[in-house]
């Protein structure tokens, strides 16, 4: 198996425990509400929401993707920390094995947070990461800033939510 690591940090005025209730904690709930242009529908295949658990997200038409199979590894409230691997997706294109997230909320100065996200992609067996497939994980992060964005507006706009 072969793969590559990317690093990313982006901000949010949301404070951190804010900021991971809805960027982990109420992801299921949010995304199809504030990004139905992208989400369809996420549904739980199994477990409680906590770690093992297996969610599908179901893209909306013309997402580019129709859908994409996470399972939860650590949703830990008291570090601020969420992990999860993308198990199955018809965006793997028989390339990639599974996509893995490791995503840290730490407070910022100004009172924000600073989202650190750290994603492994792994390739099925010898299968080099081509120009055409970095395209496509490009696009794909694009979008999934996008759908972030949106999330951080709905909270801002709804404060109790």
């Amino acid at each position: 198996m072969g793969g590559f690591a990317k690093e990313a940090e982006v901000s949010t005025s949301l404070p951190p425990a804010k900021a991971f209730k809805a960027f982990a904690e109420d992801l299921d709930t949010l995304l199809p509400k504030v990004a139905p242009q992208a989400i369809k529908s996420v549904e739980r295949l199994e477990g409680d929401g906590g770690p093992g658990t297996i969610k599908k997200i179901t893209f909306a038409e013309g997402y580019g993707f129709s859908y994409a199979k996470h399972r939860v590894d650590v949703l830990d409230k008291d570090n601020l920390l969420y992990t999860y691997v993308v198990i199955e997706s018809d965006f793997f294109n028989n390339m990639v094995e599974k996509i893995s997230y490791e995503t840290k909320f730490v407070a910022a100065a100004d009172g924000g947070t600073s989202i650190k996200v750290n994603t492994t992609f792994y390739t099925i067996g010898d299968i080099q990461i081509t120009p055409d497939l970095m395209l496509q994980i490009k696009e794909a992060s694009e979008k999934r800033a996008l759908i972030l964005k949106a999330i951080e507006n709905y909270v801002l706009a709804n404060p109790d939510v």
